[in-house]
C-alpha cells in the first residue's frame, strides 16, 4: 500500500505541470480563436449601438489584455472560481455541477461494462487461441470496433425504441414523473441502457483484441511453460499466470481511453438528448461562451488525471513491480 501511495504522490506532483499546461492553452486557444460572447449575444439580437458593444465589453472583462484576464483567471481558479458563463447568466461550477454527474454515470457505466465484458471475452479467446471461439470473437470485435459509436447509436435507438418500444429514445430520466429513491434510480438505468451500449460496445473490442493478444504473449512465456511442467490445472494457468498478467496492458490503457471517451460522450449524449458534459460543450461553442468553454476543458483535464491516478494505484496493486523503486527509497 505504500507503494501505491508514493506512486500516486509522484503522479499527483507531476500532473501540476500538465493542468497549467491545458489551462493556459486552452485559454489562449480561445483567445485566438475569431469572435466571442459580445458578438454571439449581437448576432442573436440583430445587431448594436457601439455604446452597447464598449459596455458589454467592459462587463465581460473582454476590455483588458490577454495577460491581464489569463491572470486573473488563474487566480480565480485557486479559488475553484471557474467564472462567469455568459449565456446561462450563472456561475460556471454550478452548471458543470449540474450536467456532470449525468456523464459521470454514462461515462462510468460504459467503462465497467466495455472492461468487465471486454476482459472476459478475451479470457475466453485468449485460453485457447486459434480455436473457434477465438476466431468468431476476434471477427466479431474487428466488426464491431469498426462501427462509429453513433451510428451504431442511431441502429440501436430506431430498433430498440423506436420499432420495439423496450427503451426511452432519450432523456435521462423521466420528465416529472416524481420518482424518488430507488424508483428514480432504475428509471435513469433504464434511460442509460442504450447510450451505455453505444458507448461500451466500441471499446468492448478494444478491450477484448488487447486482452486476447496479451494472453497469446503469456503462453510463450517461461513462467507458463513452468507451470504446465509442473502440472497445473489449465483453469488455474489461464486465470492465476496467463490472464493476470495480460491484464496489465488493459489498465494501462484503461486509462489513456478515458479521454477519448470522454470525447466519445459528446456525440453520444447529442444522438440520446442527454443534458450532459458533452452537451454543454456544444452549447458553450455555439454561444461562444470563453469562460464556460474553458470551464469545461479544465474539469476534464482533472477528470483524465484523477481516473489516471486511479490506474496508477491499481496498476501498483498487480504489478508489485511497479513503485518499488520509490518504496525503497
Amino acid at each position: 500500500m505504500r507503494r501505491a501511495f508514493l506512486l500516486v504522490r509522484r503522479r499527483a506532483i507531476s500532473s501540476i505541470p500538465v493542468l497549467l499546461i491545458v489551462i493556459v492553452g486552452a485559454f489562449l486557444l480561445l483567445e485566438a480563436a475569431p469572435g466571442d460572447a459580445v458578438d454571439a449575444y449581437l448576432l442573436s439580437i440583430g445587431g448594436g449601438d457601439p455604446a452597447l458593444v464598449q459596455s458589454l465589453r467592459e462587463s465581460y472583462g473582454l476590455d483588458q489584455s490577454v495577460a491581464a484576464r489569463l491572470w486573473l483567471y488563474v487566480t480565480a481558479l485557486l479559488h475553484l472560481d471557474l467564472g462567469w458563463s455568459v449565456i446561462f447568466g450563472r456561475p460556471v461550477l454550478d452548471i458543470i455541477l449540474e450536467r456532470l454527474p449525468n456523464t459521470l454515470w454514462l461515462m462510468g457505466s460504459a467503462t465497467a461494462l466495455a472492461f468487465g465484458l471486454g476482459s472476459l471475452l478475451g479470457i475466453v479467446a485468449g485460453a485457447r487461441p486459434g480455436s473457434s471461439a477465438d476466431r468468431t470473437l476476434s471477427i466479431g470485435s474487428l466488426a464491431l470496433y469498426a462501427v462509429p459509436n453513433f451510428w451504431l447509436g442511431l441502429v440501436l435507438s430506431v430498433v430498440f425504441a423506436v420499432q420495439l418500444r423496450w427503451f426511452p429514445t432519450s432523456g435521462i430520466e423521466t420528465i416529472a414523473s416524481g420518482k424518488q429513491g430507488l424508483a428514480r434510480a432504475f428509471d435513469i438505468a433504464w434511460h442509460l441502457v442504450l447510450p451505455v451500449a453505444s458507448l461500451a460496445f466500441v471499446y468492448l473490442a478494444l478491450f477484448l483484441r488487447m486482452m486476447r493478444a496479451g494472453m497469446a504473449e503469456a503462453w510463450r512465456q517461461d513462467y507458463v511453460l513452468a507451470a504446465r511442467a509442473k502440472g497445473l490445472a489449465r483453469r488455474r494457468i489461464v486465470l492465476r499466470h496467463v490472464a493476470r498478467n495480460a491484464l496489465l496492458p488493459l489498465v494501462t490503457m484503461l486509462g489513456l481511453q478515458a479521454a477519448t471517451m470522454l470525447g466519445g460522450s459528446v456525440v453520444i449524449e447529442n444522438v440520446f438528448a442527454i443534458p450532459g458534459f458533452g452537451r454543454l460543450a456544444q452549447e458553450a461553442v455555439a454561444g461562444r461562451d470563453a469562460p464556460l468553454l474553458t470551464g469545461i476543458i479544465v474539469v476534464s483535464a482533472v477528470l483524465v488525471v484523477l481516473v489516471n491516478l486511479l490506474v496508477d494505484i491499481a496498476y501498483a496493486l498487480l504489478d508489485p513491480r511497479v513503485g518499488a523503486s520509490d518504496a525503497a527509497a
